[in-house]
């Protein structure tokens, strides 16, 4: 993940590149933006065009070059600037010396594109421009005579621009079926939309066309926050080639509980992926818990990833059944939890905050408790990419040595076993699950061991049961048989015969046995 946040590229280009500054773009772009080369940057009003400019005017000046900043439209340069002074990249200083602005529309107005042109020229030169940005080309456009007219100004644009070496970046306002006739001269695309979903408005950038490297293509979700702009590459395509890990002596993480330990043969395999499938109050969040705390006990770090219980919350109901020194863990930075706010959260934020947090601790071993996968699905406005995303997450994960355990909820009363996220088999080694049974108006848990790809295990279905004194998993299967039958036990009632039930071969050997049997005469009545 760190390579898309400084810019860097596992494959450096021959060519001089160009660094934005914009968190991962430069991944997108395989190194960032070409020198010398011209771009188009277009969007709806409101999609971060000019925010997305300055962001990389400023850092292109702090690292040496010189920018100039040539607007074409009716906005003062004062106000425009005092929209910027909230964002942490903005710095006043570097304006006029090294940041110089320049109003065009008067010049557009009385001179035409030729006049534009020689204007853009001039000042490039005087200012030693190393990187332009002409802001609001539709007003040009409007000035030219025809699509062939704008095409030769732009192409006349580029012969300068490519003569001085300056890096060009050109922003229009594009709507949809909309496209630019610059979309065919610059060398390079992007595309920034705003559209909402549900109440939701969604911010997403497209790298339509780039001449001279590679990018990743297709949609990536796009962040403004007092930092500027953010992108956020789809998960599933930024570890798009994903490496072999190095298989080494891998260890059994154990839940700590005595007997789903033993149906696991020990534990969980290092490095392998579970899903805790159930019922809303099964128990999985407590199970998952007693997986971090049993770890921590061991002195193995242990990350909680979840959306619904703050720190203060997991701690008490940790406490409330038995786990009294989770806290202790938690204090000494053992056990670490991370909760994600109810708000609107990105997919692929989510996955890159999980994954930076875990690169910083440069632990090994580490178990990962998230709670639950809902909270990613929620996350999502393209429902049809989630095996995808949690395919290349948990690939991920792997990679760092992670057991991760997820969770994930099923209808709370159901005769079948259905899973929420159907092809969830593909991604995750092991499968556990919680379920409830209902027997004479009384709710009992069940678990049971449906998969583990890569270990024997018990798949006999127990009886759960947590109370203040912790989680059990009975040893037998009896308790569970009882439920599932209809013949529970009440525990110290008196035992109460057994009624057996006779096989089909039996009933037909009682049966011959009877016919064998001489028949009495039934009494009669003796003659007086």
């Amino acid at each position: 993940m760190s390579s898309g946040e400084d810019g860097g590229s596992e494959r450096k280009a021959m060519t001089p590149r160009l660094e934005t500054g914009v968190r991962r773009l430069d991944f997108i772009t395989k190194g960032g933006l070409i020198q010398g080369a011209s771009y188009a940057v277009l969007g709806p009003p409101g999609s971060g065009k000019t925010l997305l400019a300055h962001q990389i005017a400023f850092w292109h000046v702090k690292h040496g070059g010189k920018a100039l900043y040539v607007t074409l439209l009716t906005e003062s340069h004062a106000r425009m600037l005092a929209n910027l002074e909230a964002m942490s990249f903005f710095d006043a200083s570097v304006i006029p010396d090294k940041l110089h602005y320049i109003s065009a529309y008067h010049q557009l107005e009385t001179e035409g594109l030729k006049g534009l042109l020689e204007l853009v020229r001039r000042a490039a030169r005087q200012h030693q421009a190393t990187l332009l940005i002409m802001d609001g080309m539709d007003a040009a456009k409007e000035f030219a005579r025809g699509d062939l007219t704008y095409k030769r100004f732009l192409q006349e644009l580029q012969t300068f621009i490519g003569i001085i070496g300056c890096t060009t970046i050109l922003l229009s306002p594009h709507f949809a079926g909309d496209m630019p006739p610059e979309t065919t001269a610059v060398d390079g695309v992007f595309k920034l939309s705003l559209w909402l979903s549900g109440p939701r408005a969604v911010r997403e950038l497209v790298a339509l066309k780039f001449r001279g490297s590679d990018s990743l293509l297709g949609k990536h979700e796009l962040e403004i926050s007092d930092r500027g702009v953010i992108v956020h590459p789809r998960t599933e395509v930024l570890f798009s080639n994903p490496q072999e890990r190095e298989e080494g002596q891998r260890s059994r993480m154990a839940f700590g509980v005595p007997r789903l330990d033993k149906s696991l043969h020990g534990g969980l395999l290092s490095g392998s992926t579970t899903l805790l499938l159930g019922a809303p109050g099964t128990g999985k969040t407590l199970l998952g818990l007693r997986f971090l705390l049993e770890g921590a006990r061991q002195g193995q770090p242990g990350v909680y990833f979840g959306f619904y219980e703050t720190s203060q919350r997991l701690i008490e109901k940790a406490e409330g059944v038995g786990m009294g020194d989770f806290k202790k863990y938690v204090d000494a930075g053992l056990i670490e939890i991370q909760w994600q706010p109810p708000l609107e959260h990105n997919l692929d934020a989510l996955a890159e905050r999980l994954l930076e947090r875990i690169q910083e601790r440069k632990v090994k071993r580490l178990r990962l408790f998230v709670d639950s996968i809902a909270g990613f699905r929620s996350a999502t406005v393209y429902p049809e990419r989630m095996s995808r995303f949690f395919s290349a997450l948990s690939h991920q994960l792997r990679m760092l040595d992670v057991t991760t355990v997820y969770s994930d909820e099923t209808a709370l009363f159901s005769p079948n076993v259905d899973a929420p996220q159907p092809d969830a088999t593909a991604y995750v080694e092991n499968v556990i699950l919680l379920r409830y049974v209902e027997l004479r108006s009384q709710l009992y848990r069940l678990i049971s061991i449906m998969k583990m790809r890569e270990s024997q295990y018990d798949s006999g279905i127990r009886e759960f049961s947590i109370t203040d004194k912790g989680i059990t998993v009975a040893e037998t299967f009896e308790s569970a048989e009882a439920v599932l039958t209809g013949h529970a036990v009440v525990r110290g009632a008196p035992p109460k015969a057994k009624a057996t039930r006779k096989s089909p071969m039996g009933v037909r050997a009682a049966a011959k046995k009877a016919a064998r049997k001489p028949k009495r005469k039934p009494a009669g009545r003796r003659p007086s």
